[in-house]
């Protein structure tokens, strides 16, 4: 594959077939400010007078257009050419995720629509194509301001300001063709069973499903572990996996089994997965049956060249091997569903992270909001449930009382998406809001940024020596007993580079890197020497824009000495109070 294609990596390691064709790099490019080219029939005979570097968004540097104005809609259009070989079985299209509403068209004929900026989607565009020259056409319609999409973090204003930052708008991941038979593997879900030895599957079967051979092999370090072969009639098959070694996957000590999946009718897809368990329970969170204290960091997954998009697979590493550096052992990946390229070097480098919706943006003071929140959450459950470092869901973040009217949240939303989330996957836990305001959640979690630490370890001696929590918003949301977790302290603004006041952070400014020090260690070790608490999450991994909290800079450059680093890590790395128990 050309190397000079940006991202030519195969942007799912968890479904990858040898027989797909990267469609990033450059496409004809058109505004539509008036959203009217579906009127002026843009997919059959519109005029794109620019060129745009698919996956980068318009707005950012590396997609070469920088336009960072609202977009309501734009235009990409593409040739492809394709051999009769491979439209002799079925012609899949992929997009890794476009902001907001998509449809497509291929040779002027729409193969479908999709809704959600975040979520990865396919058409079966094999009745549209042809041998030869083909021509795909995208409609990306946005509107962050509409109250009726999840935006995240995306400013719904012209600047970006505070924690809102510059907007993305259209393809932003990976488009790519896969040719796949008639009958194909459309996806699998895998449920680890270390106990007994074994791993327990779901294939979904897509195309013109009909009896067939399924056979799912699997090896350890190049050694085969296990291989079952089943009948399947039908769009599905459950299968369990005997394993012949038995090997946990942990944190800093990922271990991985390649896995293969085929079809004797002729599909293979290549993939690998971890076994280890969750459970949550006598105020811990347990994996594979030993308490871990979390050591998170708060990952808002912007790039300062790419926005949403990494420049390389190298950069979504790196940010993952930045953050283990300084003794952090996973990651809240926040207000946005991040790459999967991301997710599989954290299961990878045995790096724990939760999924996040990007939920901000979006009204849920009526059950309305839950038309446009819910199809897309399902969609990401889905795409990433495979994931061994992904431990704990969270499709909701400090769910506020609405900017336009004050109304409150409606707590059926809530409570229903909590509801589908656990019906959907009952081994992992899930947080139905971050920070505020609960309802219904297996873990109970707060996020406070109060910068003083003497304050903030008195607050939390008062509170668990009078059998309670500290929780800023109890008059709201009511703890029940369950695991308790600080997902969000700190914040320290700190930027000596660049004092503008335009800059933003948590508290006062500190006015020495010592001070920002002794503001870590000490928050850090408050949390830490309570046994009643299971996890923080440290706010932030970099700076983000005009927010200057981060432990690096946007560019991903040091802010501190080495030693200031060292002592973070060291504060980090100490036993948690909680962690005692194990003993």
């Amino acid at each position: 594959m050309n190397q000079k294609l940006p991202r030519p990596e195969h942007p799912r390691p968890q479904m990858e077939r040898g027989d797909w064709e990267n469609l990033n790099g450059s496409w004809e490019f058109a505004f539509d400010f008036s959203a009217s080219g579906k009127e002026r029939r843009m997919f059959c005979e519109g005029t794109f007078d620019r060129t745009i570097t698919v996956p980068f968004c318009p707005e950012s540097a590396l997609s070469g257009i920088g336009y960072k104005d609202f977009m309501p809609a734009v235009w990409y259009r593409r040739q492809i050419v394709l051999s009769e070989q491979q439209l002799s079985g079925r012609v899949l299209l992929h997009f890794g995720a476009v902001d907001y509403e998509a449809e497509v068209w291929v040779n002027g004929e729409s193969v479908g629509v999709h809704r959600g900026g975040f979520s990865s989607f396919t058409f079966d565009i094999t009745r549209a194509a042809r041998a030869g020259e083909n021509t795909i056409v995208v409609c990306a319609l946005d509107d962050v301001r509409s109250g009726r999409q999840p935006s995240g973090k995306q400013s719904a204003r012209y600047h970006h300001y505070e924690c809102f930052y510059t907007r993305t708008t259209g393809i932003w991941q990976t488009v790519w063709l896969e040719f796949v038979p008639k009958t194909y593997i459309r996806s699998y879900r895998l449920i680890p069973d270390p106990a007994n030895g074994q791993a327990h599957f779901e294939v979904c079967l897509g195309g013109e499903p009909h009896c067939d051979e399924l056979t799912l092999t699997a090896s350890f370090e190049g050694r085969p572990a296990g291989s079952v072969t089943v009948k399947t009639c039908g769009r599905s098959a459950a299968v369990s996996l005997p394993l012949s070694e038995t090997h946990l996957w942990e944190p800093g000590a990922p271990a991985l089994y390649d896995l293969t999946l085929s079809l004797a009718s002729g599909d293979r897809v290549r993939s690998y997965f971890g076994l280890r368990t969750i459970e949550w329970r006598d105020k811990a969170m347990y994996l594979n049956g030993k308490i871990v204290f979390q050591r998170l960091i708060l990952d808002q997954g912007f790039f300062p060249d790419g926005i949403y998009t990494a420049s390389s697979d190298e950069a979504l590493r790196r940010d993952i091997e930045l953050s283990m550096a300084l003794g952090f052992n996973g990651a809240r990946m926040h207000e946005k569903i991040f790459e999967e390229r991301y997710l599989y070097w954290a299961d990878k480098l045995g790096y724990l992270v939760w999924g996040e919706m990007a939920n901000w943006g979006l009204d849920i003071t009526t059950a309305a909001g839950l038309e446009n929140f819910l199809p897309e959450w399902v969609e990401a459950m889905e795409r990433d449930f495979n994931h061994a470092a992904l431990i704990g869901w969270c499709p909701f973040n400090e769910t506020w009382d609405w900017r336009q009217t004050g109304a409150r949240q409606d707590d059926s939303v809530l409570s229903a998406v909590y509801q589908v989330t656990k019906a959907l996957d009952p081994t992992r836990p899930v947080i139905d809001t971050s920070g505020n305001f609960h309802v219904v959640t297996d873990i109970y979690d707060i996020h406070w940024y109060e910068q003083e630490p003497e304050r903030f370890r008195a607050a939390f001696a008062e509170a668990f020596q009078k059998g309670s929590v500290v929780d800023n918003h109890s008059d709201r949301q009511r703890y029940d007993g369950q695991p308790y977790f600080v997902s969000e302290y700190g914040g320290t603004w700190w930027n000596p580079k660049d004092a503008s006041r335009e800059n933003w952070g948590y508290g006062m400014r500190p006015d020495s890197e010592e001070e920002v020090l002794r503001r870590y260690v000490g928050l850090t070790s408050a949390l830490m020497e309570r046994p009643e608490i299971c996890a923080f999450c440290y706010t932030q991994l970099t700076d983000v824009e005009q927010e200057q909290n981060g432990l690096y800079t946007y560019t991903r450059e040091k802010k501190f000495s080495d030693e200031t680093y060292r002592k973070i890590r060291e504060t980090n790395l100490a036993v948690a109070a909680i962690e005692r128990r194990n003993a």
